[in-house]
């Protein structure tokens, strides 16, 4: 995955959800998504909140060389357990709390990717960044995380507000790519999902037909743990 790849990815899907709650009434924003307790509100603040890091990572020491993929990163560690899920809620709620109402939030949500943007595209390819994690990570794969964030989370924030998802081609790509490998389109078209029901089952988010467990398992499906 090259870091331009990655970087447009990330760019159209952060736009896309820019877009899509632009013009949301304050009673749209408080809404409840299935990822509890959250409000819609509360969700965008936690992409925002997410994408917030990379900053900071770009501006910090440079490790010596990868050792974490994309992957890798959702592994099941003590980077999902309650206390520290917990402390996640919280960030992102007290950072919407923060906001003086949906327009202010949009406003900073869509200065900050626009920033993080910016600021990647000057990085060279095999540049690697630190992650809050304690994970050193190739720029273009901790890139293609946030990508999971926004557009994982777009797909909550579409069915919170009753919407069809805006899933963009190029992120539903990238993320087939990532969880199905090189031979994601043979894998997708034997499945017959379309990409938000795609993401929809590999993050747990719709169930998957059992006529369709074999396959799944014998395509290589690679699950990510998910906060």
């Amino acid at each position: 995955m090259t870091l331009n790849r990655a970087l447009d990815a990330f760019r159209i899907e952060a736009e896309a959800l820019s877009r899509a709650v632009a013009s949301l009434s304050e009673n749209e924003w408080r809404l409840a998504t299935r990822c509890e307790p959250w409000t819609v509100r509360e969700l965008v603040g936690h992409v925002r909140v997410v994408i917030a890091w990379l900053p900071g990572m770009l501006a910090a020491a440079e490790p010596d060389r990868a050792e974490v993929s994309a992957v890798e990163y959702y592994r099941p560690d003590d980077r999902f357990t309650v206390r520290t899920n917990a402390a996640r809620i919280s960030l992102a709620q007290d950072y919407a709390a923060g906001q003086s109402g949906g327009a202010a939030l949009v406003e900073d949500f869509t200065a900050t990717w626009r920033r993080v943007d910016r600021l990647c595209r000057a990085e060279r390819e095999d540049r690697v960044v630190l992650t809050r994690h304690g994970d050193a990570m190739l720029l273009s794969q901790f890139l293609l995380t946030r990508v999971v964030e926004i557009a994982v989370h777009g797909l909550d924030v579409a069915d919170a507000l009753g919407r069809t998802p805006w899933l963009s081609r190029q992120a539903g790509d990238v993320l087939m790519e990532l969880q199905l490998g090189p031979q994601w389109r043979d894998a997708v078209r034997e499945l017959g999902w379309d990409r938000p029901g795609f993401l929809r089952r590999a993050t747990g988010r719709q169930p998957i037909e059992a006529a369709d467990v074999a396959r799944v398992e014998r395509l290589g499906l690679r699950w990510l743990t998910l906060g």
